[in-house]
């Protein structure tokens, strides 16, 4: 497999995300939050994330419903740094309800020895951006490792309503932007009052 199912019925609300990259990026904000509080900080609770995506990404309370797409490397079985951990028995098939609506999550795991990674992530956004009935689309990839390949896609889709999540402002996206530090920081429990001045 290439990319998403092009068959597969899609909701209103996807949360397409590099699973690999955000267990990495929660790291590393760890070993450094850690580091500059002098406190221990707990692992970051996967539901309450993407609470903060979908906010971030325009979501109000409501009956809605958001598909959130975990995209990995099959060789990964486990977030290390986030709860629930098992992408297979933990977050695949599963979902949660709050006020927002209900969050179903799919793991897609990619064999990057037949597939690069960055190539899937990019034909599934494509995937997405046209299918109909896709009208919020965040976007959590590895801006670094291959954001070029998504821009093509992005500039095509401008009928949706996209939210690119990135580390800090990136140019020529043709889309709104959120900076995923502010959403990653919260969901560690990480206070403002706490940061250095």
């Amino acid at each position: 497999m290439s990319t998403l199912p092009t068959e597969q019925h899609w909701e209103e609300n996807v949360i397409l995300a590099d699973a690999d990259w955000m267990d990495r990026f929660v790291f590393e904000l760890t070993v450094n939050f850690e580091r500059m509080l002098e406190r221990a900080l707990p692992k970051a609770q996967l539901a309450q994330w993407m609470d903060y995506l979908a906010l971030d990404g325009g979501l109000r309370p409501g009956n809605n419903k958001v598909q959130v797409l975990l995209i990995h490397s099959a060789g990964k079985k486990t977030l290390k740094n986030c709860i629930p951990s098992s992408l297979t028995d933990d977050l695949d098939g599963k979902a949660f309800s709050d006020n927002l609506g209900e969050f179903l999550f799919s793991a897609f795991p990619v064999e990057t020895e037949l597939v690069d990674k960055g190539q899937f992530f990019a034909e599934s956004l494509k995937t997405l951006a046209e299918a109909p009935s896709v009208k919020r689309l965040l976007v959590v990839p590895d801006v670094e490792r291959y954001g070029q390949e998504l821009k093509d896609t992005l500039r095509k889709a401008q009928d949706k309503n996209i939210t690119l999540f990135a580390t800090e402002p990136v140019a020529n996206y043709h889309c709104k932007q959120e900076i995923l530090t502010y959403s990653a920081m919260a969901t560690l429990g990480i206070r403002g009052e706490e940061l250095p001045r």
